[in-house]
C-alpha cells in the first residue's frame, strides 16, 4: 500500500507541474505595440539622421491558424527594407498563447527548414523581427508561430509580392 502512495506522489509532482506549464499560457495574454521601424536618411557632413524616409515593403501575408480549435495565429506580416536590412514585422497580431513559441522563417509549414528569428515577443500587438543578413526570402517565404518545446504549428503566413 505505502509502495502506491509514493508511486502516486511521486506521479503528481511530475504531471502537475507539467500541466500547469503546458495549460498556463493559454490564460495568459502579453502585448506589445512596438512602433513601425523607419529608414533614416543620414546627413553626409554630420551622420545624424535627418529625417525619415519611406518604407519598402517588399513581401506581405495574412496568418492562417491550424483550425484545431486550440492554435490559432491571426494578423499580417509584413517583410520591409529598413536601412539596409529585412524586418519581419507582424501587425494586428493575436495568437493564442503557448509555451515556448518562436517565430520562422520557413520553406514549409512543418518547420524542416526554417531560419529562427526568435522568441515569439507577445501573444498580442504589434512586433519586429530583424531578419538575418543573407536570408533568401525566395526560399523561406513562410512566417510560421511555433512551439518548440512539443514542435507544433500554431498559424502560418504566405508571404508573396
Amino acid at each position: 500500500m505505502k509502495k502506491n502512495v509514493i508511486i502516486g506522489i511521486i506521479a503528481a509532482a511530475i504531471i502537475i507541474p507539467a500541466a500547469a506549464y503546458t495549460a498556463s499560457p493559454l490564460f495568459i495574454n502579453t502585448r506589445v505595440d512596438e512602433p513601425l521601424p523607419v529608414n533614416t536618411v543620414q546627413d553626409s557632413s554630420s551622420d545624424k539622421p535627418t529625417g525619415d524616409v519611406m518604407l519598402e515593403e517588399a513581401l506581405a501575408g495574412t496568418f492562417v491558424g491550424v483550425g484545431d480549435g486550440i492554435h490559432d495565429a491571426q494578423g499580417s506580416a509584413k517583410i520591409l527594407a529598413v536601412d539596409g536590412k529585412n524586418v519581419l514585422r507582424l501587425e494586428d497580431f493575436r495568437s493564442t498563447n503557448g509555451p515556448d513559441l518562436y517565430v520562422y522563417l520557413a520553406t514549409d509549414k512543418n518547420a524542416s527548414d526554417f531560419v529562427d528569428l526568435g522568441r515569439l515577443k507577445a501573444n498580442t500587438g504589434n512586433q519586429n523581427y530583424d531578419i538575418p543578413q543573407g536570408t533568401d526570402l525566395s526560399k523561406y517565404d513562410t512566417v510560421l508561430i511555433w512551439c518548440k518545446a512539443f514542435s507544433v504549428l500554431f498559424g502560418s503566413a504566405q508571404l508573396s509580392t
